[in-house]
């Protein structure tokens, strides 16, 4: 009913503690989303929230806890927000009005520019007399002054937001560039104890709404109906769409000069860097003794009896690949120093996260020189329907 966070832009609320962050998230909601106090660090983890701001669209606004944290709880509540800076769209910059210029802002500020990231700077507590070196420091920035207690500038600042353009952060739609008006699009969506009660999984849904959007027709089956429903069909679907871990069966049941993919690998293009992956799957036969394989999952799913992540992908590893490798499982990033232990990384579709944290994932595992694949390119090459599963993507 909502569009799904990975699809929102990003607007992170950032600065240092008691700068009033939690009262501009408060107060551009219009209600109290964020905790808010006098005492320094009480925002802790990251708070986000959706909302549509104008142009920009649905926007996932986030507050962060105060980038001058300290101590080792602190530093990592410091890091968590600067994950967050990394990856968003917007930042809205927040500093006291009344307060000198601390070190610590100058250097914040700075890597956000050098970043390139649309900035909105706001100086907060303008119902106080404000500081002359902060405001000379500022007023580069087009400050807009905000009075947290009455309201005083967000006016403005629903403007300002409403004017930022988002450049160059085009994200492909699943079948963008795939299909034509007036295609027949088969999808084969599984229905297992992994798929999520009364309802379609993201990749899904994603890729039925933008068939729809292309003024395509769609039939969606099961992969046990697949073949009597393909049978009788009087035209050759464009695409056969289908889920990664039902590749075997599907292909089995297609024609051979049948079109097919799958939504993960749909989503390793969207989301991802598609040519890098499949680097990865011809790095797969040449995996040595004892190697370190890390699956890596963007969100925190219930894992069922046979996980995809977990379960099915160590296995067929194992019994296809090599028997002796080590698998270890993970939803968060490890640093460049962890990620040189390992040789490759298969990481999920990516549905539940942002093509900017994506790539910003693979970035840091391309420079740790670790392969990286893809779930669904993965179960493709171990169901021998690879390279014909990513053909579709190439034409």
């Amino acid at each position: 009913m909502t569009t799904p966070l990975a699809e929102s832009v990003r607007v992170v609320i950032t600065g240092l503690r008691n700068a009033g962050k939690s009262s501009i998230m408060n107060n551009l909601f219009e209600k109290n989303v964020s905790i808010i106090s006098d005492v320094p660090g009480t925002t802790t983890d990251p708070v986000t929230r959706k909302i549509e701001l104008g142009n920009l669209g649905p926007c996932a606004v986030t507050d962060t806890a105060g980038l001058d944290e300290s101590g080792e709880l602190g530093l990592q509540r410091k890091g968590k927000s600067l994950e967050r800076l990394k990856t968003c769209d917007v930042v809205i910059f927040v500093s006291r009005g009344d307060k000198g210029v601390d070190p610590e802002e100058r250097s914040i500020l700075n890597n956000i520019i050098l970043q390139k990231k649309k900035l909105i700077f706001l100086l907060t507590c303008s119902d106080l007399e404000s500081n002359p070196e902060k405001r000379e420091w500022a007023d580069d920035y087009y400050p807009i002054l905000i009075n947290n207690i009455n309201g005083d500038g967000f006016k403005e600042l629903r403007k300002r937001l409403d004017k930022v353009k988002i450049e160059d952060n085009h994200e492909l739609t699943p079948v963008e560039g795939l299909v034509n008006e007036g295609d027949f699009v088969i999808l084969v969506t599984p229905i297992d104890l992994a798929a999520p009660k009364g309802r379609l999984i993201m990749p899904q849904v994603e890729t039925i709404r933008d068939l729809l959007d292309r003024d395509c027709a769609t039939l969606v089956v099961k992969e046990r109906e697949l073949k009597q429903f393909y049978d009788k069909l009087g035209v050759k679907p464009k695409l056969v769409i289908t889920d990664s871990q039902a590749f075997a069966r599907v292909a089995a049941d297609i024609p051979h000069d049948q079109p097919l993919t799958s939504f993960s690998i749909l989503f390793a293009r969207k989301k991802g860097d598609l040519d890098l992956f499949i680097q990865g799957i011809k790095a797969v036969e040449s995996t040595p003794k004892g190697a370190r394989i890390l699956v890596m999952e963007s969100c925190a799913h219930h894992r069922q009896a046979d996980d995809i992540g977990t379960v099915k992908i160590p296995r067929l590893y194992k019994q296809l690949v090599r028997q002796d490798v080590h698998f270890e499982f993970t939803r968060k990033m490890p640093s460049d120093i962890e990620l040189k232990d390992y040789y490759m990384v298969i990481h999920c579709g990516g549905c539940m996260i942002t093509s900017n944290v994506m790539k910003d994932r693979v970035e840091i595992i391309k420079r740790s020189g670790t392969y990286i694949t893809n779930y669904g390119l993965f179960l493709g090459w171990v169901n021998g329907v690879y390279p014909r599963a990513i053909e579709p993507l190439y034409r």
